[in-house]
């Protein structure tokens, strides 16, 4: 009997899987630039998830279109945004201030005191990253990484809603060739199309399987199995993962006040999901 991939290594190999892509990413970015690596890898996951998929565009409705684009929109901005904010900071730092955005989207929507406690933790996160005197970190990076974290809570609400009214599968195909054609000018007109090479797209394609063919497997693996809370517990790692990726793929060395603020961010988020309760 054929034994499935184990739920917990799936959503763990997942995020190793979307920093490991990040830091490949940015490696391009001397050359290729933000704009043009962010419509390479998704103009290319796109083509994937289509190949893999197969959705029936001319059976959607109106409503479905519509929270496609949205969910799409969303999808775009947050990785563009995020793509030109680890131009100017290190990877670890861009996905815990990054993290924010969906961690005060759960904090906003839930009513305990004991949130208070994940809120003192956010904001210790927060006040420990911001450079309030002179420390080599760049402030814009830091606010171009929050904007990204905002788009992701959007990402989160309208993933939410389109899923609501058709299958994931469809709604993930779709939302992300919508979003790849929303960047693709951003790579048209970045200055950089004319050094792009067989060389250089071979590993713009590694960054598209790495940053969404795989890990959108994995996570499906690891969904189908796993408590929802279970998962978003270890959702809550990926600052962790992304500072280790910096660190092993790009020498990106924080310093210990930056790794004491990516574990107070992961020790809110890890807060907000054991005390949150369901919406129902």
């Amino acid at each position: 009997m054929k034994k499935s991939f184990p739920p917990i290594p799936a959503a763990l190999l997942s995020m190793v899987s979307v920093q490991s892509g990040s830091s490949v990413a940015k490696g391009l970015f001397p050359v290729l630039g933000p704009g043009l690596t962010s419509s390479l890898r998704l103009g290319l996951s796109a083509v994937l998830l289509f190949l893999i998929n197969r959705p029936k565009l001319f059976q959607l409705t109106k409503k479905q279109w519509l929270h496609c684009c949205g969910y799409g929109f969303c999808t775009a901005s947050m990785n563009l945004i995020f793509y030109f904010a680890i131009q100017r900071i290190p990877i670890g730092l861009g996905v815990t201030v990054e993290f924010l955005g969906p961690l005060l989207l759960a904090l906003l929507f839930s009513r305990k005191i004991t949130d208070l406690i994940w809120i003192f933790f956010a904001t210790l996160g927060i006040a420990l990253i911001v450079p309030w005197t002179s420390t080599g970190i760049d402030p814009l990076g830091l606010f171009l990484a929050f904007m990204a974290g905002v788009f992701w809570a959007g990402y989160i609400l309208f993933g939410g809603k389109v899923t609501q009214v058709m299958p994931t599968r469809s709604a993930v195909t779709i939302s992300t060739g919508i979003a790849a054609l929303l960047v693709l000018p951003f790579g048209l007109f970045s200055g950089a199309l004319g050094m792009l090479n067989m060389k250089l797209l071979a590993v713009a394609f590694s960054v598209a399987l790495l940053s969404s063919a795989i890990p959108f497997t994995l996570d499906l693996v690891a969904l189908r199995k796993l408590p929802t809370k279970t998962f978003s517990i270890l959702t809550s790692l990926q600052p962790a993962f992304g500072a280790l990726s910096g660190l092993i793929f790009l020498n990106e060395i924080l310093t210990l006040n930056q790794w004491v603020s990516i574990a107070c961010v992961i020790t809110a988020s890890i807060g907000t999901t054991l005390t949150g309760g369901r919406k129902k």
